[in-house]
């Protein structure tokens, strides 16, 4: 699967939008020499790493497939937040993890992690609109948000959840996980999926 191919998957996953700043970081992470003003002051306490990488496996845990950690998706998350994105955004993801940090979130049991990372969801959906989204078509039935101006960037847990995603179902074993990956496909013809079969990733 093309890595576009992917983005558009997983963007049909939440809800068929990316935030603007993840599709600008995006951009950045697909074309590094695109100009982009980035701080090289964003920096992650290894204890606010490890808080990553649980929140991440927490949303895509290890099953019968792997999860958010066996594929990489915490350093993912870390890679694209210092290379990839600006200032505001990375200041409210640093601004969610200490909130995290300062509920001792490693030291939860997992049914209060779930609890604590429910309210975090129900606080950002108001959060969310402050920033009087509206969507917009790109073309190639895509759409993405405009968001009007803000002080802050778009709140810390719509950028886990969607920097998890993103992470996990562009690497090659979370492709796998979900799609039957066929590298080399043979004539295109239509066929009906049996119950349970996964659809096909070229």
């Amino acid at each position: 699967m093309k890595r576009r191919d992917a983005i558009k998957s997983v963007a049909l996953m939440l809800g068929g939008t990316f935030s603007a700043p993840t599709l600008l970081a995006m951009n950045r992470w697909q074309n590094p020499e695109t100009s982009l003003t980035l701080t090289a002051d964003f920096v992650l306490t290894d204890n606010q790493k490890l808080i990553i990488a649980e929140v991440a496996e927490i949303i895509i845990p290890k099953t019968s497939t792997p999860g958010a950690k066996d594929v990489g998706v915490p350093a993912f998350i870390v890679m694209m937040l210092k290379d990839c994105y600006k200032t505001p955004e990375q200041a409210s993801f640093l601004e969610g993890i200490k909130n995290l940090e300062q509920k001792d979130f490693l030291a939860l049991t997992a049914s209060q992690k779930t609890e604590t990372l429910k309210q975090v969801e129900s606080d950002t959906v108001d959060q969310m609109k402050a920033y009087q989204v509206q969507q917009t078509k790109m073309g190639d039935n895509e759409d993405r948000e405009q968001m009007s101006a803000q002080a802050k960037g778009v709140p810390y847990w719509r950028l886990m959840k969607e920097l998890t995603m993103l992470g996990y179902f562009t690497s090659e074993e979370g492709i796998k996980s979900s799609f039957d990956y066929v590298p080399i496909p043979g004539k295109l013809e239509m066929i009906k999926l049996k119950p349970n079969q996964k659809s096909f990733a070229y």
